[in-house]
């Protein structure tokens, strides 16, 4: 079996390389990409007035890794929609009906390439992009509070039809239970922001 080891290597190295989600890198991905450039000027500032100028080349390298960060946060932040666009979503979705904002949904996961199909259960709708399929639930995406039922439900309609990943709808935020359930068994909860992003290069635009 010794043409599997090349490929052991690789697997290991892959697993070396991943960044935990709780390091500080990741954190600093994870909000806004000038908290990094911060972070970087905070860093020559310091090495300015502490560091002896002879080392002060050494020192500034430092900050070189979080100006990398702020550069790729802002990349990835580029399409994320302010607080207006957010109200304005809130606003337009809130008096709907299931049958209006069903067809919108629809509608912007179309737009991204993917395969709508509507199911009834722990899923209301089924999406297929680039042979990913995601099971999408939505039907209480205006709802005041969320009970773990429905998180379950979508958990075990994901297993049954094999999909890979779980998406559910709410303009209103999780209780601290229904949040972690949703990290623990891999739930993307898709809040009023993240439906303002993926409206956005439509009627929200």
């Amino acid at each position: 079996m010794s043409f599997l080891r090349p490929l052991a290597e690789k697997e290991r190295c892959v697993v070396r390389l991943k960044m935990s989600q709780n390091s500080l890198f990741a954190i600093l991905l994870r909000s806004h990409w000038w908290i990094s450039l911060v972070v970087a000027l905070f860093i020559v500032l310091l090495a300015r007035l502490v560091v002896p100028e002879a080392y002060a080349s050494y020192a500034l390298s430092f900050a070189v890794p979080f100006v990398v960060i702020a550069a790729i946060a802002a990349w990835k932040q580029r399409h994320v929609p302010g607080e207006a666009q957010v109200r304005a979503l809130v606003e337009r979705v809130s008096p709907m009906g299931w049958a209006e904002f069903s067809a919108l949904l629809e509608d912007a996961y179309r737009r991204q390439g993917g395969t709508v199909t509507r199911v009834e259960g722990g899923a209301d709708l089924l999406v297929e992009r680039s042979r990913r399929l995601s099971v999408v639930a939505a039907r209480r995406w205006k709802a005041a509070s969320h009970g773990l039922p429905a998180l379950r439900e979508l958990v075990a309609e994901r297993e049954r039809r094999g999909a890979h990943e779980a998406l559910y709808v709410s303009l209103n935020p999780l209780s601290d239970k229904g949040l972690l359930y949703a990290r623990e068994h891999g739930v993307v909860v898709v809040d009023a922001a993240a439906l303002a992003s993926l409206f956005q290069r439509g009627w929200l635009s």
